[in-house]
């Protein structure tokens, strides 16, 4: 059981990084897959949070991996011109306060280097991660998304 969720998660990671360079002549959808695969990595450890998926410690490790190799590259996704389209969540703030946004990218990706050089061996180890983590998350949106109804 275990062995498949490894593999279910790592193929997930490697279909929306597939996904995400194929994107990547518009920064629009590149960050649209990249949110994606950051809101699936997410959602894998916080099933496992939960207690509705096992504790399998190589699937969080590949997940908040994926999760730090987007919050290195996320400030380059929001390029001048990019601000409109596709029906982005992208909140204008982003361009207007882009040293506050490269901070906030800094601190996800601070918050998963961490758990990366101690990687949880536990569900508790797993569930401080995604707290830490998560807060990151959620600084950001609360300051540079558009929440659409």
């Amino acid at each position: 059981m275990i062995r498949k969720a490894t593999v279910a998660a790592g193929a997930l990671i490697l279909a929306a990084g597939i996904a995400a360079a194929s994107a990547s002549d518009d920064p629009i959808a590149s960050r649209q897959a990249m949110m994606k695969n950051t809101g699936a990595s997410i959602g894998a450890i916080a099933k496992m949070a939960k207690g509705e998926t096992e504790f399998d410690a190589t699937a969080a490790n590949l997940a908040i991996r994926a999760m730090n190799n987007a919050a290195i590259g996320l400030p380059h996704l929001f390029p001048e011109g990019s601000e409109t389209g596709m029906d982005t969540e992208a909140a204008p703030k982003i361009w207007e306060d882009m040293a506050g946004f490269v901070e906030k990218a800094k601190a996800m990706e601070d918050a998963t280097a961490k758990a990366i050089a101690t990687p949880a061996t536990s569900l508790d180890e797993l569930k401080a991660q995604l707290g830490e983590i998560g807060g990151t998350c959620k600084g950001c949106h609360d300051d540079y998304r558009i929440k659409k109804s």
